[in-house]
Parts: C-alpha cells; sequence; structure tokens
C-alpha cells in the first residue's frame, strides 16, 4: 500500500541545466561595530586600488600625471575669462585666487558625487564574485577625488604667493571648513550610489544638478556680498548647504580673515547630518546591491 502523506521526491535535474536563484538578504542596518571594524581593516585595499586607478587614468596621455595639475589650472583660467566677460572686468585684484579657492573645493565636492554615484555599477563583477563591505567602492573614489584635490591646492598655493597675499592663523580655519565639504560630500555620494543602482538614469541627471549647484554657491562671487542684497537670490543662496563652507573656506584662505561662527557651525551641522543620513541609507540597501545589477 502506497504511502501518500509522504512528501514526492524531487526530480533528478539534467546535467546542464542546473539552474541558480538569487535571492535578496532582508534589508535592515547590520552591527555597525562589526561593519565598520570590517571597512577599516581593508584601508590599504582602498588606497592601492585608489592609487591604481588614479595612475591608469592618464597612463596613455603624453603629459601624464602632469594634466593633475594641467587640468584644475585650464578649468580656473576658463572660468576666470567667462566671470571677466560677464563683470566687464569690474572684480577685486585677488578675484583670481578667490575664484580658484571656490572652484577647486567646489571641484572636489562634485567629484565626489558624481564618482560615488557609479561606484557601485561599475564594480558589479567585484560585488558578484567576493565578499566585502560595499561601502569600500564608494569611498575609494572619494579617495580618488582627494588625490585629484591635492594637485589643485598646490596651483592654488602658487598662485596665492604670486598675488601677494597675506598669510596668518586665520588661514586655518581653512581645515575645519575642507573637512565640512569633504564630510557632506560623503554622506551625499552615498545616497548618490545608492540611488544609482536603483535608477540608472540617475547619473545622467548629477552633471545638470551639480552645475546648477555650483552657480548657486559662493565660487564665482563671494558670499557676504550676496546675501547683503535683499531678494530671492540671497534667500535661496541662504538655505544653501555649501555656502557656509566655502564661504569659511575663502574667507581663511583668500582674505585671511576668521570666518563668521555661525557659518561654521552651520556646515558643521550639515555635515553631520549627510553623513548619518547617507551611511544609514547605504549600509541598510547594499544587501540588495546583488540582485539588481
Amino acid at each position: 500500500m502506497l504511502d501518500t502523506t509522504s512528501p514526492p521526491r524531487a526530480a533528478a535535474v539534467p546535467a546542464g541545466l542546473e539552474h541558480h536563484v538569487f535571492r535578496s538578504r532582508r534589508t535592515g542596518v547590520p552591527r555597525l561595530r562589526t561593519y565598520l571594524p570590517e571597512l577599516w581593516q581593508r584601508r590599504e585595499f582602498v588606497y592601492e586600488l585608489a592609487r591604481c586607478t588614479l595612475r591608469g587614468q592618464n597612463y596613455t596621455n603624453v603629459f601624464g600625471q602632469l594634466w593633475l595639475v594641467l587640468n584644475p589650472l585650464l578649468m580656473g583660467l576658463v572660468y576666470y575669462v567667462l566671470a571677466d566677460i560677464l563683470s566687464n572686468g569690474k572684480h577685486a585684484a585677488n578675484y583670481f585666487s578667490m575664484l580658484l579657492a571656490g572652484l577647486f573645493l567646489y571641484t572636489f565636492f562634485s567629484s565626489i558625487l558624481s564618482q560615488s554615484a557609479g561606484s557601485i555599477i561599475g564594480s558589479s563583477r567585484l560585488i558578484l564574485n567576493s565578499r566585502l563591505p560595499r561601502m569600500v567602492l564608494p569611498v575609494t573614489q572619494m579617495v580618488i577625488a582627494f588625490m585629484r584635490f591635492l594637485p589643485c591646492l598646490v596651483v592654488f598655493l602658487v598662485v596665492h604667493e604670486l598675488q601677494h597675499l597675506q598669510w596668518g592663523l586665520a588661514a586655518l580655519y581653512a581645515i575645519p571648513a575642507f573637512l565640512e565639504v569633504a564630510v557632506f560630500g560623503a554622506g551625499l555620494g552615498l545616497v548618490c550610489a545608492t540611488l544609482q543602482v536603483y535608477f540608472r538614469d540617475f547619473s545622467n541627471f548629477l552633471p545638470y544638478l551639480t552645475r546648477i549647484w555650483m552657480f548657486m554657491s559662493p565660487v564665482l562671487w563671494e558670499l557676504q556680498t550676496q546675501l547683503s542684497k535683499p531678494g530671492l537670490k540671497a534667500d535661496v543662496i541662504a538655505i544653501n548647504p555649501l555656502a557656509p563652507m566655502i564661504g569659511s573656506w575663502g574667507d581663511a584662505l583668500v582674505y585671511n580673515v576668521s570666518p563668521r561662527p555661525a557659518w561654521m557651525l552651520e556646515g558643521a551641522a550639515w555635515a553631520v547630518a549627510a553623513i548619518v543620513i547617507g551611511t544609514l541609507v547605504f549600509i541598510r540597501r547594499e544587501r540588495e546591491f546583488s540582485v539588481r545589477l
């Protein structure tokens, strides 16, 4: 008599017809006390990957790594000519230094966003074939953006000396201003990396967003001058998170004056909020990346 209560035996799968089903693990925030140390253990991998990537980008060019200096200098000259035409040559004597200071810092910020956005999609094979914290990939792109920023800083220092601008202790305020921009950009970069996985067209819109954001930031103009003018533009600038950060950076490096404490505190608040939100968004969704690539 047959036992009808027992489950049927699985039929043998013919050779060559095997298939695998990948299911997303449940979403949620992993334990940070284990996730962050695991991320820190891969710091040498992050540095070597960033260094090799940066070297390979200009390896076949005639000028090689010299482009790391030529690019920011030529970019500064282009925007200087543009600003000179728009203002009919009516600007301060140290305007070129002010322009370079804001332009280089904003380029560093926008590079973090653009490179982080494609970090997960561009490393799909690495994600599918290795076990590592996914945050390693956008962090690597942030390190590359910082390496590109260092030659820009050298160019600015040379121009600063050629224009005979003064140095003083107030210039040290540029350090916390830079850290605010870096942390703020890192938080938004993690959000951009996550969005790019779910919305593949996001990278097409990002350059337009960053370009508009640049014109609303104190790069081509001084922050205090625009805030003193009543109107909608001044109101928009006042709520721009980058405005107090770049404004403090320019005051410290170009004018050798201490930035307003309110600007420093506002920039720090935006930076902390961005890195907390960006980290939580990224690590909460990174478990789904493998099945969405």
